[in-house]
């Protein structure tokens, strides 16, 4: 069940400008010159004394406006490598706060500061065997995760398809496909297996937060974990202290997030193209690590202690504390 949230909420005039042709640019420039003085009016009425922002190009007139007004900004960009939205504001802003230190080299270093991201507090230090109970899961195999987002990521759900057969013979797992429509023909992939093996696959559309079956849970019950590479990425595997597959979508630079853990020996990073190859599914580099990292112990052990080194369970505690520190004037 879906909660409404009891905060306020103004809607301000905003319009992204990079990509579009000149005409539509010029549409937006007059929609975003709206929209600072929009936000003006709204810092004069309310007279906040900080503003947080998660980048975006919503956020631009609300950070214009505030740099007008005086107002302190504290700007939170997730993702290593900022977008063009986050990049200008991060001009505006009066301090910005990263998941890690690989992104100062991406922004006015001075301004940075490390608070790492913000996870639910559930993830962290789950009881397995509850967890694993929920799905219906056991010890007799190893458990991975796959996950792609609330609309899913059709590469991944396809390469788990041609996968799956030799896959349950490794491990067990649970998918979230996605509420994107891949759900109908995995479930004719899961009709194909034998009796034992569809009994290790465990698909879902998508888990809610406050289900029973959450994907805190599914996060909880897991020794590894095949994704895509957002920013969440980078926290909820540390939190839930699993090594992962992530597969980036080049197109918003998550490969620099991906290596972020993999660098540290917490993940490995393929892309998207290279994980099934031109030839058999098997001889492609996902099922080559895959099979590698499941049938090693040692080595799911290792990627897990190494993921869990990277856990900042303060974060949300830290983002708080410099969004006070600013609005009392440090």
């Amino acid at each position: 069940m879906q909660r409404e949230s009891t905060i306020p909420f103004v809607g301000l005039p905003a319009a992204a400008m990079r990509g579009r042709n000149p005409i539509q640019m010029l549409k937006n420039a007059g929609v975003l010159i709206k929209g600072v003085l929009a936000a003006r009016s709204l810092l004069r009425r309310e007279r906040p004394a900080a503003i947080l922002g998660t980048g975006g190009y919503v956020c631009v007139p609300l950070f214009v406006a505030a740099a007008l007004e005086r107002v302190p900004t504290l700007l939170y960009l997730p993702d290593i490598v900022p977008g063009w939205a986050g990049r200008v504001l991060a001009r505006l802003a009066t301090r910005i706060a990263v998941t890690f230190d690989d992104s100062k080299r991406y922004l006015p270093a001075h301004k940075v500061v490390e608070t790492g991201y913000p996870v639910r507090g559930e993830v962290f230090n789950q009881d397995k065997a509850a967890c694993r109970a929920l799905f219906g899961l056991n010890d007799q195999l190893p458990v991975l995760l796959v996950y792609g987002g609330s609309r899913g990521a059709r590469s991944i759900n396809q390469a788990v398809a041609a996968l799956l057969s030799d896959l349950l013979e490794l491990a067990q797992v649970v998918h979230v496909c996605g509420r994107n429509g891949d759900e109908t023909w995995l479930r004719e992939a899961q009709a194909k297996l034998s009796p034992e093996q569809a009994s290790r696959y465990h698909l879902y559309p998508y888990l809610h937060a406050d289900a029973e079956r959450s994907m805190s849970a599914a996060f909880g019950a897991a020794d590894f974990a095949l994704s895509r590479a957002g920013a969440s990425t980078m926290a909820e595997l540390p939190a839930a202290g699993i090594g992962s597959i992530l597969v980036p979508l080049t197109m918003v630079k998550q490969e620099y997030n991906a290596a972020a853990l993999a660098d540290r020996g917490a993940a490995i990073s393929i892309p998207d193209e290279a994980m099934l190859g031109s030839g058999e599914p098997t001889q492609g580099r996902l099922w080559r690590e895959l099979s590698a990292v499941l049938s090693s112990p040692e080595r799911l052990q290792t990627m897990a202690q190494r993921s869990a080194s990277l856990a900042q369970p303060e974060a949300g505690a830290r983002l708080a504390s410099e969004w006070l520190a600013l609005a009392r004037g440090g």
